[in-house]
């Protein structure tokens, strides 16, 4: 497989050293089809995960938001005895680890599970400092010295 070389696109960036890390994890991700999920933009803020878990229970998953990274897991647990029972088994309840890297104003609301469907809700929270404002421009003459002129 080749090697992407973003370089190019970060060399007017600061701060997004892992962006290139991420990048190449996500092209060679091999099992991005299980289970399958949707993102959704609710509002301008306002985001949702939904994953189709058939045949789990809230019980069998796992949801934790580490480090800015929130995993979704669950442990496959078939019994070998149901197996005979089975002419053709489509619903498959395989284990799953799946992660989401989450920007630093992303805000995990909460979780719901209904029908087999697992709805995780995001927010976006921009803190004061990160919002866009104006930079007053201050005049010369207004400006204070730093050099005594009564010394020179």
């Amino acid at each position: 497989m080749r090697t992407l070389d973003l370089s190019p696109l970060l060399k007017s960036t600061i701060g997004f050293d892992h962006m290139n890390r991420d990048f190449e994890n996500a092209v060679g991700n091999n099992d991005v089809s299980y289970p399958p999920y949707n993102i959704e933009k609710i509002s301008e803020d306002d985001y949702r995960i939904t994953m189709a878990l058939a045949g789990f229970s809230e019980d069998d998953l796992e949801i934790e938001l580490d480090g800015g990274v929130l995993s979704i897991s669950a442990e496959g647990a078939e019994e070998e005895a149901d197996q005979e029972r089975f002419l053709h088994r489509g619903i498959a309840k395989r284990a799953f680890k799946r992660h989401f890297r989450l920007a630093e104003t992303i805000k995990v609301l909460g979780a719901d599970f209904e029908n087999g469907l697992l709805m995780v809700d995001l927010q976006r929270e921009i803190p004061e400092h990160l919002k866009p404002r104006q930079i007053k421009i201050n005049n010369a003459k207004s400006t204070p010295k730093l050099v005594d002129e009564d010394a020179a």
